[in-house]
């Protein structure tokens, strides 16, 4: 298979992908599989291809990381920003981690201000970080 070929069936297979993930870092690989197909289509040796792939993917992904750091205050608010979690347990009291129910299933929580909390007792969301909840007292404004 021709190198342009090869780099051009990686570049769409890593836009495709993109679709069904929406991060934009995919489709910057992408765009350098392209880059570097265009390379090999003008007759370059593979190591010049890989240095063009390389480099466009470092500036690419950087570019995306800049914009999502300079933006991050316009993005959308989470969902789950609000609402309401009742304490289970204590997984570490000394450093504030606990299992809530929230949403009908239990959660990890980093629980915000120190202090006792009995089970049942309500919790706010503040903030989720993957499975991680971030959880207070108090109902965020």
């Amino acid at each position: 298979m021709d190198q342009s070929l090869a780099w051009a069936v990686i570049g769409l297979t890593l836009v495709i992908v993109e679709l069904l993930t929406g991060t934009f870092y995919l489709l910057v690989l992408g765009v350098a599989a392209f880059g570097a197909a265009l390379v090999a289509w003008l007759g370059q040796a593979f190591p010049v291809q890989a240095i063009v792939a390389g480099v466009v993917s470092a500036l690419g992904a950087y570019m995306v990381h800049a914009y999502r750091v300079r933006n991050s205050a316009q993005q959308m608010p989470s969902i789950d920003k609000g609402q309401p979690a009742n304490f289970e347990s204590w997984i570490d009291v000394t450093a504030q981690l606990a299992r809530v129910r929230y949403r009908g299933a239990s959660w990890d929580a980093q629980v915000a201000e120190p202090g006792t909390l009995e089970p049942g007792a309500m919790l706010y969301v503040v903030n989720a970080d993957g499975n991680t909840l971030t959880v207070s007292r108090a109902r965020p404004g």
